[in-house]
This record gives structure tokens, sequence and C-alpha cells, in this order.
């Protein structure tokens, strides 16, 4: 299967995840959904699991989040965290039965995933949130990063559409690709904020957007 496929993955593609691997059961409820994309089912997976391999806990919080898988992945890594929020500003009409087909597998998550459709701005978070969001386009990343860093909250972004019209490069840009000077500055200025910076990449058979960003306050 391809990655990086734009395709709704459907219940045709169920044989392609036969075992009994978290990833696979999380695959065929996606398949059975019949409403998300492949490189979005991939995307969430290797963000989450990379965010969870250092931190637990937190109320997640998911900006940009579409369909609000990423959501989902993170309450079935880590069910200390008792709630993940989803929040957009236009949410797919389909949203609500990809949340469904995963709940169905995993009825714990019941009552624990909430859609919020509101912008940015506008949703309160706290230090004990664990802000994430990906391929939030452009300013928008930025935007997340300086909601959570004004909480003093953890937070995650895997960026893209890179704006270096908008967005701060340094003056990077005549050493180095314009959007990964932008990135190196948002890691930069996460570092002056006292934030811990952790960088990683997720396969970019996925995405070639693929330089995870993330941050901890106070260490």
């Amino acid at each position: 299967m391809l990655k990086s496929s734009k395709s709704r993955l459907t219940r045709k593609q169920l044989s392609f995840f036969p075992s009994d691997t978290l990833f696979d059961k999380i695959a065929r409820a996606v398949c059975r959904a019949e409403v998300l994309p492949a490189k979005e089912l991939f995307e969430a997976w290797e963000v989450a699991r990379r965010v969870r391999r250092k931190w637990r806990g937190g109320r997640v919080v998911d900006f940009a989040s579409g369909h609000g898988l990423l959501s989902h992945i993170m309450l079935i890594l880590d069910d200390s965290s008792a709630e993940a929020v989803a929040v957009d500003s236009d949410f797919p009409q389909n949203a609500s039965t990809l949340s469904q087909s995963i709940i169905d597998t995993w009825p714990r998550l019941t009552g624990r995933i909430h859609y919020v459709e509101t912008s940015i701005e506008d949703f309160e978070i706290t230090p004990d949130d664990m802000v994430l969001a990906i391929h939030a386009c452009g300013t928008l990343t930025d935007r997340v990063l300086e909601k959570a860093v004004k909480a003093g909250a953890q937070v995650a972004v895997l960026p893209c559409c890179q704006d270096i019209g908008l967005s701060e490069t340094g003056g990077l840009e005549g050493w180095i690709d314009g959007p990964l000077a932008v990135d190196i500055i948002r890691a930069t200025h996460l570092r002056a904020e006292g934030y811990s910076v952790i960088t990683r990449l997720i396969p970019e058979e996925i995405t070639p957007k693929n330089r995870l960003l993330m941050g901890c306050p106070g260490k």
C-alpha cells in the first residue's frame, strides 16, 4: 500500500491489515469507516507513537484536527489521559462516522473524545494539556505554538506549507531551504521560552512534510 495515498481507505483494504498488532486494529477500524485517506492514518499513527514515547497523561488537545483520528490514537496508546478534544473551525461531515468506528473497537473511549468547532484563539488550554497539530497549514502552526507557550503546555506539531513571506526565517534561507529555516526558528523560539525541544522525523514515504517538533516547558 502506498502510505502517501490520498485515496480513502475502505473495506476493500481490510486485507492489508490482517494482524493483531495495535496499528492493524486501528487501521481496520479506519477502513470500516470508509472516510479517511491512507496518508492521514499513517501520519497520525507515526506522530502519536513518537509523542507517547516521551509524554504520558494530560488532556489531549488536537488543533486543526480534521476527522480527529489523532485524538483517538493518543488515548488508545495511553489510557491515563482522561479525555481528548478535537478542535477545528470546520469539521468534515463524516468525522462522527470515523469516531464511532474506532469507539466500536475500543468502547473505553466512549464519552472521552470531544469535538469542538471553534478557532484556535477561542479555545482555552491549560498547563496540564498536551497540545498537538498535524499539518496545520502555514502560520496556523505558529498560532498553535503561541497558544501552547502562552499556557505553558506541552506541544507537538508536524508543520506544513511553511510561508517564508509570513513566518520568520531568521535570514537562514540564504543557506538552507526556506521551510526548514522556518521550522528551525520555531524550535529556537521554543528554547527561548524555556522549553526543552525534541525534533524527530516521520517516514518520508508518508509525507515530505515530515518534521516533528516537540516542546516541553520548564525542563
